[in-house]
């Protein structure tokens, strides 16, 4: 760790700063480190570090000591004087705040040695937990802006485009066009403007790649772009970011002030001829707008809505001048390309798919959090080894990758690598990077519901196939779900999801179908269960639910009873009780309070 003054202090603590530490109080935790650091007269010594998200979402806050290399977890404020006491004054390991393996019950100290860690790659992901993103020495010390200085003073632009090229570096938004390509495409189109887009309108549910890299790393992409200007002629740049990203729309301003303040964005950057300004817009939270030309309209102040393609933004795009989008990840990868060399790069990953990709890690799963691993690991290694498996030893049933316009993966194709080709093979996509984990409690029919929903209330309604095509599947999975459906309706929502991906005319709608289409492919027996059966076998279709009392289990304790909000149940003391079907409302307080498991809902 390194800052103009770093030299003065013997021991960093690293606290994590990500938005999901910030909720677990790591704010508060920073400020109750520093209070017993200044009471042990050890402000001259130590310091600490407010950083970005160290990924390790499920055992926040974190805090990691340098240069002792020990890896905290779970710290809570409370916890802070003993911290300080123990290892910053002592130099004893504080064993209760040591992350423990749940199988050995064994203490890991270091974070290398946790398996959530193991099989990372941490490229996009490399100052995000250890550099202080608001300082901009700490960027410069770790290479920061060398990549930079490298393209400008000893390589050409076509130079800079073919190390890219060479890289196989595919954007890692969702749709793995080759970076290298689509530079070269802004670059030969005739124009005296040219813009560079950073597209960080991240708005998958449970994906939050974009925003940590952002707020543990702005200058990375700050120094990205600056790159992309210098090769595809680009004087300007934008980057589009939701509102609702605070944090990092903070500590981006920071790093965009402190940039100017060095001579690293604007006039003749490190004395070249070279200038480039960078320019923030803030997005309304509209999911179309993650679609370049959405995107476009809507920094030109217009309604987010995509348009026909051809022409290109790489021909005619904001301002109808030439330009370049590229999302906040791929960005993030530049700089250690035009460092470490194109074929460094290519030599991570997959021959097809090269690199790393960052992952949300969310939902049924133990270790919920941001991961980095080499394109081809397999499904199965990221669930069962970094994500620690399913929470509360629940049998796994399905992981959704690609978001809303993604598909849901059966346990059957676990082993399956992770890469741009294979996932679509099986029905799914890489998308941005969100990867929801589901466990045999979740009913596949009503998750393609959820998503359905996501997508038509999104939808900017410009064509017809997704505005009233996607209402009208959501009007069949609504019926199915309602136990309204007949066999017939199973066919329709499948013929007409095809349509839908055939006609819509950008992305959003192309691709809203998969979760029908996928959920139907691989648990096409739960869809026939709500229809035939008029069950659902999860239990979590409500108007399906048939809520009854297994007379063995019963111990006629009455719980059940006195919970009751309509009085329906009755038996004696003792004996086994019984619900009154018809007259149930279906709130689940009898299943709720029952001891014996003698309710159930399926």
């Amino acid at each position: 760790m390194s800052s103009s003054n770093a030299v003065n202090y013997r021991m960093d603590l690293l606290v994590c700063g990500g938005t999901g530490c910030q909720a677990t109080d790591s704010f508060d935790l920073v400020e109750k480190l520093k209070s017993q650091i200044q009471v042990a007269g050890l402000q001259d010594e130590v310091r600490v570090v407010l950083t970005g998200c160290f990924g390790f979402c499920e055992q926040g806050p974190i805090v990691k000591v340098m240069p002792d290399n020990i890896f905290y977890v779970r710290v809570m404020p409370d916890k802070a004087e003993l911290l300080v006491k123990e290892h910053v004054e002592k130099g004893r390991i504080v064993h209760e705040l040591l992350y423990e393996e749940p199988d050995s019950k064994e203490k890991l100290d270091e974070q290398s040695d946790i398996p959530f860690y193991k099989k990372q790659n941490r490229i996009a992901l490399r100052n995000c937990g250890f550099i202080d993103p608001e300082n901009i020495n700490e960027y410069i010390a770790a290479e920061g802006y060398m990549a930079l200085g490298k393209a400008l003073t000893s390589m050409t632009k076509p130079d800079v485009i073919e190390e890219i090229k060479k890289s196989g570096l595919r954007g890692r938004g969702g749709g793995g066009f080759p970076t290298g390509l689509k530079w070269e495409y802004t670059r030969k189109s005739q124009a005296k403007e040219k813009y560079i887009i950073c597209n960080a309108d991240e708005g998958d549910p449970g994906a939050f790649m974009d925003r940590s890299i952002l707020e543990g790393d702005p200058h990375s992409v700050l120094e990205a772009m600056a790159i992309a200007g210098y090769a595809i002629d680009a004087q300007k740049g934008y980057i589009y970011i939701r509102a609702e990203y605070p944090l990092a729309i903070h500590r981006l301003k920071v790093a965009v002030q402190q940039a100017y303040e060095l001579g690293l964005l604007g006039k003749n950057i490190l004395g070249t001829s070279f200038s480039f300004d960078v320019y923030l817009k803030y997005g309304a939270g509209a999911f179309v707008c993650g679609e370049e030309t959405a995107l476009i309209n809507s920094i030109e102040g217009g309604r987010g809505e995509p348009t026909v393609k051809p022409p290109f933004p790489a021909e005619i795009g904001l301002w109808k001048k030439p330009t370049c989008i590229n999302n906040v990840e791929t960005l993030a990868n530049i700089c250690p390309i035009i460092l470490d060399g194109g074929e460094w790069f290519a030599s991570i990953g997959t021959k097809k798919s090269p690199g790393t990709k960052v992952f949300a890690l969310a939902g049924k799963v133990n270790n919920v959090g941001l991961v980095e691993v080499p394109m081809g690991t397999k499904l199965r290694d990221i669930i069962f080894e970094l994500g620690g498996g399913i929470k509360d030893n629940k049998k796994f049933k399905a992981v959704q990758t690609g978001g809303p316009s993604g598909g849901c993966i059966p346990e059957e194709f676990l082993d399956t690598p992770i890469d741009y080709d294979s996932l679509g093979e099986i029905g799914s996509m890489m998308g941005s990077g969100g990867m929801i984990v589901m466990d045999e409690d979740n009913c596949m029919v009503n998750i393609a519901k959820f998503y359905l929903e996501f997508t038509v209330d999104e939808s900017c309604g410009r064509c017809t196939a997704c505005r009233v095509g996607n209402k009208r599947l959501l009007e069949m999975l609504t019926h199915i779900t309602e136990g309204e459906a007949e066999m017939e309706t199973l066919e329709r929502l499948k013929d007409l999801s095809q349509i839908i991906k055939d006609s819509s005319l950008c992305g959003l709608g192309q691709t809203a179908p998969n979760p029908i289409l996928s959920t139907m492919k691989y648990f096409w027996h739960e869809y026939i269960a709500h229809v035939q059966d008029k069950n659902c076998p999860a239990g979590v279709c409500k108007a399906l639910l048939k809520y009854h009392i297994i007379p063995d289990k019963c111990k006629g304790c009455t719980l059940c009873a006195k919970a009751c909000p309509k009085g329906i149940i009755t038996g004696k003391v003792k004996e086994a009780h019984i619900i009154d079907k018809e007259a149930c409302i279906k709130c689940g307080e009898c299943e709720r309070v029952c001891k014996f498991g003698a309710v159930t809902r399926k």
